[in-house]
């Protein structure tokens, strides 16, 4: 379990791709002189041990180019007023610029960079914070921050010290060998919606059909139940009463409902799914 809650929280996910400028790169794939991120893909993938079972094995994160991310920004002010924002990036999916993969790493960088919030994530020390580094590098990006190291764990924020708070990846507060659940998992069962008509494995395929609105879409319902699971773990955890628990969600509720009044009609899905499973586990 983790041991304290941060004055600011970044519950977040990330949504990547196997990356055609790898695959160019590393493997020489082009269609007659024209580049075919199909054809990057399935280098991509054959070199990372695809096999007829499993066509489309996980990549090395360095291998992938990240389209979006997500997260859900609680921020607790001295009187203890709870706020929460919704931050996703590209804040505009039609805007080439804002679409690039190094804005929005700068984005991202420069956001935690400048508020160090606790972070939050599911696999996150195993695939999200690795994959904003590597992928940071190859950019030529400096982290604005993220990466700073204090002496000392009480002098400063340190997203790389695997037993302080400062980033709290909820996989491995619930793992247990083959006992981890996958985010899915850990959220259905306890009342919060997960997966909804698309996984990771769909975003590959949205990509190429040019869909980045429903893999944004997406990435905002797993920044919603990353933030709600982490709630639900915090007052297990005894840093919430059940009375801030309630309140949480409630504040949760209201963000959802106020970015649907600003536009984002497919956040209704999400609380259709949620009201739904609050249903079905009050019969335990």
């Amino acid at each position: 379990m983790f041991k304290t809650i941060g004055n600011t929280v970044f519950s977040f996910d990330l949504e990547w791709i196997p990356d055609p400028l790898s695959a160019e790169i590393l493997h020489g794939v082009s269609d007659d002189g024209l580049f075919s991120v199909e054809n990057a893909y399935r280098a991509l993938w054959d070199s990372g041990g695809a096999t007829e079972e499993n066509p489309q094995p996980y990549l090395k994160t360095i291998l992938c180019r990240v389209v979006s991310v997500s997260g859900i920004l609680r921020e607790t002010d001295k009187m203890g007023d709870v706020s929460l924002k919704l931050i996703t990036m590209p804040a505009d999916h039609k805007s080439t610029e804002l679409c690039s993969e190094k804005i929005i790493l700068e984005g991202i960088l420069k956001a935690i960079g400048r508020r160090k919030p606790q972070l939050v994530g599911y696999n996150s020390e195993n695939a999200d914070l690795p994959i904003i580094v590597q992928r940071s590098i190859v950019h030529g990006l400096s982290s604005f921050g993220l990466a700073e190291r204090p002496d000392k764990p009480w002098d400063g924020v340190d997203y790389f010290n695997n037993f302080a708070d400062s980033h709290v990846d909820m996989a491995r507060v619930l793992a247990k060998g083959q006992q981890t659940p996958t985010l899915h998992q850990a959220a259905t069962l306890s009342g919060i919606p997960g997966k909804i008509g698309v996984s990771g494995q769909s975003v590959p395929e949205m990509w190429l059909k040019g869909d980045l609105k429903g893999i944004v879409d997406y990435n905002e319902f797993d920044a919603f139940t990353t933030h709600l699971l982490w709630a639900r773990i915090a007052h297990f955890s005894d840093l919430m009463s059940s009375a801030e628990y309630t309140k949480e969600q409630e504040l949760v509720r209201g963000l959802l409902d106020s970015e649907i009044e600003k536009g984002k009609k497919h956040l209704i899905t999400y609380i259709k799914e949620w009201d739904r499973l609050q249903t079905i586990i009050k019969k335990r």
